[in-house]
């Protein structure tokens, strides 16, 4: 078990876990009753929740010319006091060279999030948690939300690359991993490393609600490539990426 693993499960005790190491893995266990304790029917709608990887689009702005990533996106902003995010007009995604020098550096025009996923008691309650973080982190600040769904596909002849940009920070404050289903793959382990580059953890998201929640202002990450375990069957890692920074305006 990774050795910052948090034992509490709330938006408080998790804060805690981020101020002190600057980053935490939450077991899915421990994830679930964070979510239940904002939301006791935060699982009503996880079928349809999961099942939405399965239409996400293929992201043609690979700098690497990697066929592998599926993604949708969307984004949202809260107020410094509450924990309801209002979704924003469709955006385009951009990250500066100085964060993202595989694919920073341009515009990047994804596919919506679906409405009904968007509104569903899964991805509310689920944004909720990392709001409640982020607010601890940073009393009085309204927060910026981007929120990523990700398939990453392992093909027969080539690896499926979670992090392609390496080992990099987000440009943001704040960063909520969340597994949703892993199939037919192995390896995808989350590396943990200080901001001189020194290695801190790692740790494997491998059941579906296992998170990492991450400092990006004081941490960097990455995601070891992925491979079929079965190479004559379909192989892919889905997580939601949910990342939170003041808001400056």
């Amino acid at each position: 078990m990774p050795a910052h693993t948090t034992h509490g499960d709330d938006p408080h005790a998790l804060a805690e876990c981020i101020a002190t190491h600057d980053f935490c893995f939450l077991p899915a266990d421990h994830t679930k009753n964070g979510l239940a304790s904002l939301e006791a029917g935060w699982s009503s709608d996880w079928d349809r929740f999961a099942a939405s990887w399965g239409s996400l689009e293929r992201d043609t702005y690979m700098a690497d010319g990697g066929r592998y990533r599926r993604r949708r996106y969307a984004v949202l902003s809260a107020s410094a006091d509450s924990l309801d995010a209002v979704l924003e007009p469709h955006q385009p995604h951009y990250q500066s060279l100085d964060y993202n020098n595989l694919n920073g550096g341009v515009a990047r025009h994804f596919a919506p999030i679906a409405p009904e996923v968007m509104q569903g008691a899964t991805m509310q309650t689920a944004i909720r948690l990392g709001l409640g973080v982020f607010q601890r982190l940073h009393p009085g600040a309204a927060a910026h939300i981007e929120v990523h769904q990700f398939r990453i596909e392992a093909l027969p002849d080539g690896a499926g690359k979670p992090t392609p940009e390496g080992v990099h920070r987000d440009g943001v404050d704040f960063v909520l991993v969340m597994m949703v289903r892993r199939e037919n793959v192995e390896s995808g382990t989350t590396e943990i490393f200080s901001p001189e580059g020194d290695p801190l953890d790692s740790f494997t998201l491998t059941a579906p609600c296992d998170a990492a929640l991450v400092n990006d202002q004081r941490a960097l990450h990455g995601v070891t490539p992925i491979h079929p375990l079965d190479p004559s069957k379909p192989a892919w890692r889905d997580v939601l990426v949910v990342t939170y920074r003041r808001a400056t305006r």
